[in-house]
């Protein structure tokens, strides 16, 4: 890895550590994880397909972790599979790539915004991340459109892997209004997130 690279690394790390305590002291009421309902959510009409389809992919998750510890190696596996998809598929929304409003798959080369997320999801579960901590969430964009993303729980907060940034950053440091994401104890059960948060969007006049 170039030294630049290793550099960037090494600050956002140095950066990420001022935000939040390590693991070993763990507060997950801080404001870098978002808070969730207690009772179970609906479960998107797309992912309930998807599980259908993949019940192996939907099932309780065996060892649940609260948070995965984000070191070095985490951290350039998080930045490694975002940059991977972001940059080989092409977006192409589900209605004009398959016809339906609704299709959650992987990519084949094209995808909606939850192919991303479950591609990258996949690869990070395969790359060791315990599947606990990863979880497709569904936001409100600025302009009232829905969106897909990853999100990545980690030590140092929430992560999300968003197929329209090339930057991954903490929840609470995005656009979006997060609305529900997988539960943590079992991916085929979703829960809704509390988002307390007032966006203020810059006026484009």
């Amino acid at each position: 890895m170039a030294t630049t690279a290793k550099t960037l690394i090494a600050g956002v790390l140095s950066a990420i550590a001022l935000m939040s305590a390590p693991v070993s002291a763990l507060d997950l009421t801080h404001v870098a994880f978002i808070q969730t309902a207690e009772k179970n959510s609906s479960i998107p009409v797309g992912h309930l397909e998807f599980c259908k389809s993949r019940p192996a992919e939907c099932r309780s998750n065996p060892s649940p972790i609260a948070a995965m510890p984000l070191d070095a190696q985490r951290w350039e596996e998080l930045v490694a599979v975002n940059s991977h998809y972001n940059q080989t598929v092409v977006p192409v929304e589900d209605r004009d790539l398959y016809q339906v409003d609704e299709f959650w798959t992987y990519p084949n080369g094209y995808g909606d915004c939850e192919d991303f997320a479950l591609a990258k999801r996949r690869d990070l579960i395969e790359a060791g991340w315990n599947p606990s901590t990863l979880m497709i969430a569904v936001v409100r964009e600025p302009n009232g459109n829905g969106h897909a993303v990853l999100m990545a729980r980690t030590d140092r907060g929430d992560m999300v892997l968003d197929n329209q940034e090339g930057s991954i950053k903490l929840w609470s440091d995005t656009p979006y209004t997060f609305l529900k994401r997988q539960s943590q104890t079992h991916s085929g059960h979703w829960v809704d997130m509390i988002d307390a948060r007032t966006i203020v969007v810059a006026s484009n006049s």
